[in-house]
């Protein structure tokens, strides 16, 4: 943290991990136009972006975006800008950094991490009252809520609801992206021309939440798969070269392997890496 007394400013910087859903369920579409959900997820290490925040007397709130910042607005409809403005008080601004890290339309939450940093950061410099950050969080977007909780948890309901989880120890997850994006909405507009379908693959859980789930598997495969072809084969692809199944991530377009053991991973790592176009990471799961 740094401080400038005399202009009144002060600087606080957090890291905001990616989120990833072990499992994710889709129960139909609500009467909120929202989807019900239910989503054992976890927060990891990497991909993950590093979000500044700095207070000012100007009573605006200015966004600038480095690294992986392809596709990242800078105005309003940046979730961490809506966050800033939803819990700051009259008369103090903000200047946010965003470090991207994790790449937008991965199925990663990386928009809905940095607005929950931005509103922790801000809770923390201002000594916000956390019930009004809490209801800031659920108004923002449906992952915010978790990424502001920061610990392992079922999302239920559109994410509002927040229940947390043991989790038995750490696991390794192999983040493998293809060289193109997926928009949310189309992926849940497509789940629901598609009459709902549930997931029909599915992959053994890593051992530190087997005794909460036994499989891994996702609702919004076939949606997405649907809403961009390609996926099927990037999916096969990577499961060759990592020699292990994957799951789909949130509403894609990034695929996870689990491995329980990290030298395991380490090798899958190295493998998919040589696949052309595919960013690859792999992080640790956050306890």
């Amino acid at each position: 943290m740094g401080n400038d007394r005399e202009s009144g400013q002060v600087t606080n910087g957090v890291t905001a991990n990616a989120k990833l859903n072990l499992t994710l369920a889709v129960l139909g579409l609500r009467e909120d136009a929202y989807h019900e959900l239910e989503a054992l997820t976890v927060n990891i290490s990497d991909p993950h972006d590093v979000v500044t925040v700095t207070t000012t007397s100007t009573e605006t709130v200015e966004l600038s975006v480095l690294g992986n910042s392809d596709d990242v607005p800078i105005d309003d409809s940046n979730l961490a800008v809506r966050a800033a403005r939803a819990v700051l008080p009259p008369g103090v601004g903000a200047r946010i950094e965003l470090r991207k890290g994790i790449p937008t339309g991965a199925g990663l939450g990386g928009g809905s991490a940095d607005a929950a940093a931005v509103l922790r950061v801000l809770g923390d410099l201002l000594d916000l009252d956390s019930q009004l950050v809490a209801m800031a969080a659920q108004e923002i977007g449906s992952d915010v809520p978790f990424c502001l909780s920061g610990v392992p948890a079922w999302m239920k309901g559109r994410g509002e609801v927040i229940e947390p989880v043991d989790v038995r120890g750490s696991f390794f997850a192999l983040i493998a992206k293809p060289p193109f994006s997926l928009h949310t909405p189309w992926v849940y507009r497509a789940w629901d021309d598609l009459g709902g379908p549930t997931s029909v693959r599915e992959v053994a859980a890593p051992s530190a939440v087997a005794h909460l789930v036994e499989v891994a598997k996702n609702d919004l495969e076939a949606a997405a798969e649907h809403v961009e072809p390609r996926l099927r084969a990037f999916r096969e692809a990577i499961e060759i070269s990592a020699r292990a199944p994957s799951v789909l991530a949130g509403s894609g377009s990034s695929y996870w392997i689990p491995f329980d053991d990290q030298e395991e991973a380490e090798r899958a790592r190295a493998n998919v890496g040589e696949l052309p176009g595919v960013h690859v990471w792999l992080g640790a799961v956050c306890l």
